[in-house]
């Protein structure tokens, strides 16, 4: 039984629910984290502030759930090589990091997961989490074709990745432009595989 059916509401209408975060993704890139409010979103979704307070508890909810929970990797493909599949991550880190909508979220959604518990679970067991599954596939991969130096963290090589194309998009407020992504991952190769 769903929840809907066990509350003995209707079942909630996926018009709806894309509506709300399409409508918080277009005003982050607009007007921003701190401009953005629940009113804002209902009149630019077109719909009551109340759909919105039935799925998210606040703002902080909405937009985690619009601008990072929304945005995730496809599972990585097989490619037969550690390069390969290295770009593709560090490719879709730096697509996802980089959305208007991303851009002008994170900034405030890190000062709210530093203070605020809940959402950094949050955090970690969505965006971060799913992320990190994916290294330890593509480090299983290469570590039985032998393409591994040695065992490898995925918790760490997760961390390399994301610390850079976060430190260049935030912190250096630098593109994670193509170029750039190719330099992580040959860096990420070389220090992965046999010499």
């Amino acid at each position: 039984m769903t929840d809907e059916a066990q509350r003995g509401g209707r079942p909630r209408d996926a018009r709806v629910d894309a509506a709300i975060l399409a409508a918080t993704r277009r005003l982050l890139a607009d007007v921003g984290y701190g401009a953005l409010t629940m009113d804002l979103v209902a009149a630019h979704a077109n719909v009551g502030k109340a759909a919105i307070y039935r799925r998210y508890a606040g703002k902080q909810d909405l937009v985690f759930a619009a601008a990072v929970h929304g945005r995730t990797l496809d599972p990585p493909p097989d490619s037969g090589d550690l390069r390969t599949d290295l770009r593709w991550l560090v490719g879709g880190v730096a697509r996802s990091l980089s959305s208007p909508a991303t851009r002008a979220a994170v900034p405030a959604l890190i000062a709210d997961i530093t203070a605020d518990d809940d959402i950094a679970d949050r955090f970690l067991r969505t965006f971060v989490a799913e992320e990190r599954a994916y290294v330890e596939t593509i480090l299983d991969r290469a570590a039985r074709r032998g393409d591994l130096r040695t065992p490898a963290d995925a918790e760490v090589v997760h961390s390399l990745v994301l610390g850079s194309i976060f430190a260049r998009i935030y912190l250096l407020r630098r593109p994670a432009d193509k170029a750039y992504q190719h330099e992580v991952t040959d860096l990420l190769t070389a220090m992965l595989q046999p010499r």
